[in-house]
Formats: structure tokens, sequence, C-alpha cells
């Protein structure tokens, strides 16, 4: 699995890979953000029939992530684990984290789903 940065880059490449959205990132604090896709290069043959299916369920995990919507993203999460043949396990562990962080604590009203990286 390889990151990009930027609508730009997503441009060039979603003809010829599957491309899954990730995190906003933030870079300076009046910096607008930015997002983060990963380009999946290697799907397993078996998940071929489903690449819509389990696509859809990614874009609609990030999309319920920045409405707070924690418990369909711990559902959406439990299907998602161990597949695209575990490229992204290490991105939704992280994301799991984050969500049991913010269930566990009051998360501010002004929150932003974009990661701070100043």
């Amino acid at each position: 699995m390889h990151i990009i940065l930027g609508d730009d880059q997503r441009d060039q490449l979603e003809d010829k890979y599957t491309l899954l959205e990730l995190d906003q990132i933030r870079f300076a604090p009046d910096d607008e953000s930015v997002q983060a896709y990963c380009v999946l290069e290697n799907i397993p043959v078996d998940e071929l029939p489903r690449l819509d299916e389990l696509s859809q369920l990614h874009s609609k995990l990030m999309e319920n992530y920045c409405k707070q919507n924690w418990s369909f993203c711990e559902q959406a999460l439990e299907h998602l684990q161990g597949r695209w043949g575990g490229q992204l396990d290490s991105f939704y562990t992280e994301v799991a984290q984050r969500i049991a962080k913010y269930k566990s604590q009051q998360v501010p009203d002004d929150w932003d789903p974009a990661l701070q990286k100043y």
C-alpha cells in the first residue's frame, strides 16, 4: 500500500488503481487540510467480487468518523479488519483506538477530524 496526499495525485491514479480515502491532514494551523488516500495494488482475488461493497463500506466509515458516529464506525471496522489482504489493518486499528479515546471523553464542540501534523 502506498499513501498519496491531495486530490491532484488521486485524479492521476484513480483510473489505474483502487484508492481509498484515509485521514485529512493539516500541516500548519492556518492551512487547509489535505486529503490522504491509500493506493491498493494487490487486492486478494477472493475479495474482487466484493470490491465495490468493501470500498463503499470504507467510504461510509470515513464519512461517519467525521460525523462522530462512533457506533457505525465500530461496526464497519469489524467488517473491514482483515480485508484488502490486511493492507489497512494498522490504519483500522488506529481509527479504533481514536474512537475508544473519543468515547471515553467529551469531544469538544469545535472538534476537527483532520490530523494536526505541526
